[in-house]
C-alpha cells in the first residue's frame, strides 16, 4: 500500500471529495457526481473503422468515414475518451489551466477503455508543449495523462519523446493550410529517443483534439523516425455532427 493510500481517509476528513464540476458531494476524490456524468457524449459504435468517427445508425459496422476514404491517414486510429461538449470542455480547462491535476486519473480512464489493445510492447508519447509555456504552466497536461495511460495498460512511457523547436502562435480561426505553415518544422523526435522509437507502437496522446493539425505534425515525424504504428488517444474530440450520435 502506498502512502498516499495511507493518507487518503485523512485527506477525504479534511478535504471532503466532491464533484469538480458542480461541488456535488460524492464518494471519491477522482470522480464526478451521477448527473455531472450524464452530461458527458461519449463517442459510441457503429464508428469508422479508421479514426473512430461516429456513426450513430447511418452506417453500417466496418464502415469507413468520408474524410479517411478520401484523405487515408497516417495513424492507426484515434482513441477518444468523450467527445467535445460543455462538460468536457470544463473539466478540460479545469485540468489544463486550472491546476487541477487530480482529474488526470478520471480523464485517462475514459480513454483507456478504448485501449483494450495496448500492452507493454507499446510506448506512450505526450504531444510536447514548448519549453517556455511548459516553464508558465508547470507541468504537460498530455503527458499527465500519458502517466496514467502508461500505468493502467503497462506500456511504457517516454514522456520526452518529442519536442517542439520553437512556440506557435494559437491555432484556432486558422484554415488548414496556415495550421500547416504554422506546425512547419516545429515537432521533432528528441535525438537521445530515435533508437527507442524506431520500429516502436506508438500512443499518442492528447488533451483535446480539435483539427488534428498538431497530433497530424507529431504522426509525421514520429513515422519519419521509422514508428512502425502510431494511434491518438485524447480526452476530449471536437466532432460536433457526431454529438447527435452518441
Amino acid at each position: 500500500m502506498s502512502i498516499g493510500q495511507v493518507l487518503l481517509p485523512l485527506i477525504d476528513l479534511i478535504f471532503p471529495p466532491r464533484c469538480p464540476l458542480c461541488g456535488e458531494g460524492i464518494g471519491a476524490q477522482t470522480g464526478m457526481c451521477m448527473t455531472c456524468w450524464g452530461t458527458l457524449a461519449i463517442p459510441g459504435e457503429p464508428a469508422c473503422v479508421t479514426c473512430g468517427r461516429p456513426f450513430g445508425d447511418s452506417m453500417p459496422a466496418g464502415a469507413t468515414c468520408a474524410p479517411c476514404f478520401a484523405y487515408p491517414p497516417r495513424h492507426a486510429g484515434i482513441a477518444a475518451g468523450t467527445l467535445y461538449n460543455n462538460t468536457s470542455r470544463k473539466l478540460v480547462l479545469a485540468f489544463k489551466h486550472g491546476g487541477r491535476l487530480g482529474l488526470a486519473p478520471m480523464m485517462a480512464g475514459l480513454i483507456v477503455s478504448k485501449l483494450a489493445f495496448v500492452d507493454r510492447e507499446w510506448i506512450v508519447v505526450p504531444v510536447p508543449l514548448h519549453r517556455w509555456r511548459l516553464w508558465k504552466r508547470g507541468y504537460n497536461q498530455a503527458a499527465e495523462l500519458g502517466r496514467e495511460l502508461a500505468r493502467r495498460t503497462g506500456a511504457r512511457l517516454c514522456v520526452d519523446g518529442l519536442q517542439r523547436r520553437k512556440p506557435t502562435p494559437s491555432l484556432g480561426g486558422l484554415g488548414k493550410l496556415a495550421r500547416k505553415r504554422a506546425l512547419s518544422g516545429v515537432i521533432g523526435v528528441r535525438s537521445g529517443r530515435k533508437a527507442f522509437l524506431k520500429g516502436a507502437k506508438v500512443v499518442l496522446v492528447d488533451d483535446v483534439l480539435t483539427s488534428g493539425a498538431t497530433t497530424n505534425a507529431c504522426v509525421s515525424v514520429l513515422r519519419r523516425a521509422g514508428a512502425e504504428r502510431v494511434v491518438i488517444a485524447c480526452f476530449a474530440r471536437v466532432l460536433d455532427e457526431a454529438l447527435d450520435a452518441t
